[in-house]
Parts: structure tokens; sequence; C-alpha cells
């Protein structure tokens, strides 16, 4: 039975210590970590069988087998190397964080000195599986187009940086067409599908994303479009925000519940 350390007391990290408290996981959770006392005493409530204690990430990276970062880009670049270099395995949630090159390539190598593993979560999007087969030949086109309600992109730094107010959206607007390196800075907390995508396919400057600003909806929807010597793949996903966060979609809280299941099984199933 594994030993975990949650970084993030949000919808995720709940939902991520709820299913390991329900016995669905076979694990245990030795710490939880969050920047307000208010959501890190708020999991300790809900839970019935585990008894976490509230620690450091740093304690966590002396102490579990894997942490599991659901905060912020910001969590993934101050812990995931020292969790790499002390054998400690990682689940990152907050993808975008690993489009900076060189970053990416310290964790990777400092991950297989130490022989620690990075897991990434499919998260909001279907797909993956396809996309990283598809990969092992050649691929000529990656595109995401992310469309999501107005309080999904609510103080983005791209909207803030361009002037965009998303008062005065009252249609479908398209707010951003770049690529997904672009698209994982300006919009650090609602565009993590990109990310993963891109660590699937041909990286984060060949794969091209547009965010639509849609006051008509209610859901985060994803559409995915590939292009290879495979053939073609168009995929879309409706999924509903989580109900803590309008920024997140619940489907990124199952996929990182089923992550960690498919780590615990010695069964795995798909690419």
């Amino acid at each position: 039975m594994i030993k975990i350390g949650v970084i993030g007391c949000g919808f995720i990290g709940t939902q991520i210590c709820l299913a390991v408290d329900s016995g669905a996981v076979p694990a245990e959770i030795f710490g939880i970590f969050d920047f307000s006392d208010e959501k890190a005493n708020a999991v300790l409530k809900c839970l019935k069988s585990s008894s976490p204690v509230k620690c450091s990430p740093e304690i966590m990276i002396e102490s579990c087998d894997l942490i599991i970062e659901c905060a912020s880009q910001d969590a993934v670049l101050k812990y995931a190397l020292p969790a790499a270099e002390n054998g400690v395995d990682m689940m990152i949630l907050s993808v975008g964080a690993l489009q900076d090159p060189d970053f990416y390539e310290t964790l990777e190598k400092t991950a297989a000195a130490n022989h620690s593993k990075i897991y990434i979560p499919s998260g909001a999007i279907a797909g993956t599986d396809g996309l990283k087969a598809a990969a092992v030949a050649n691929l000529s086109s990656v595109s995401v187009t992310t469309r999501k309600p107005i309080s999904g992109l609510a103080g983005s730094p791209y909207l803030i940086e361009k002037g965009i107010d998303l008062a005065d959206i009252q249609e479908p607007t398209l707010v951003f067409e770049g690529s997904a390196a672009e698209a994982v800075v300006g919009f650090p907390k609602n565009v993590n599908v990109c990310a993963t995508i891109s660590l699937c396919g041909i990286g984060f400057q060949k794969t091209a994303v547009r965010i639509i600003a849609d006051p008509t909806i209610s859901e985060n929807i994803h559409e995915l479009e590939v292009s290879g010597d495979f053939g073609r793949m168009k995929m879309i996903i409706e999924n509903r925000p989580s109900p803590q966060n309008p920024k997140s979609s619940y489907l990124a809280a199952l996929s990182a519940v089923s992550t960690l299941k498919k780590i615990t099984s010695p069964i795995q199933i798909g690419v």
C-alpha cells in the first residue's frame, strides 16, 4: 500500500482523498497541504477512515511514496524536482508547468536518475491513448479548441494583459488563437488539456489552440482534431465544471482518481 501526499485541497484534491478514504484505491493518505487552512480542514472533516496530517510538501517529500499535485503550476516548479531527487513519484495535474523545455528535460533526467516516476492524467480530455499511439508514426497536425463559459475564464492573465473585459462578451467570442505554449502561460488554470495533448503529440509549439468565451453554455467543451499517417481523429468532450471551481472540469478529478487506481493496480489497460 503506497503512502501519498496531496498538495492542493480544492475539488480535485478532495475527490482524491475521498476515493482513498472510501477504499476505492488501496493507498494511505499520509498528509495534505493547502495555503488555505479552511480548505485543508474541510478535507479532514469529510474523511471517515483516514487521518492524514496537515504538513508541508517538504515533509511529504521525506515521507511519501507518491505526491499528487493539484494546486498550481508554481507548485510543480517548486516541488517536482525535489521529489524526483528524493526518489519520490509525482502525479502532476497542473501540466502547463511542463511547457518549459529546460524544466521538462531536467525533471525527466532527474526522475530517471533516481528511479522515480512522473504521472500525468489525461485530465478533462479524451483521446490521449489514441494520440500517443498515432504519434509513434508521423503526425501532421494537432489542434484543440476549448469553449468555456465566462466564469471559467475569469482572471486569466492573457485576458488581463490584452484588456479583454469578459463582461462585454454577449455571444461566443474567440479570445485566443495561438500555440499551446502561449495558451498554458496565458490561461494557467484553464487549459491543462492543451499541455497534456502537447506532451502526447507534437509538442507545445506545434499544437494549435483556440479558446472561445461563450456566455451561452455552462459546460467546458474541448474539441481535439488530429491528422497523421494513421488517418484522422476528431473528438468532442462536453464537461460539467466541478461544483467548487468553474475553471476545472469534473472529469479532471475523475481522471486523477483513475490514474491513482492504475498506479496501484497490477493490471494496466491502455497505451
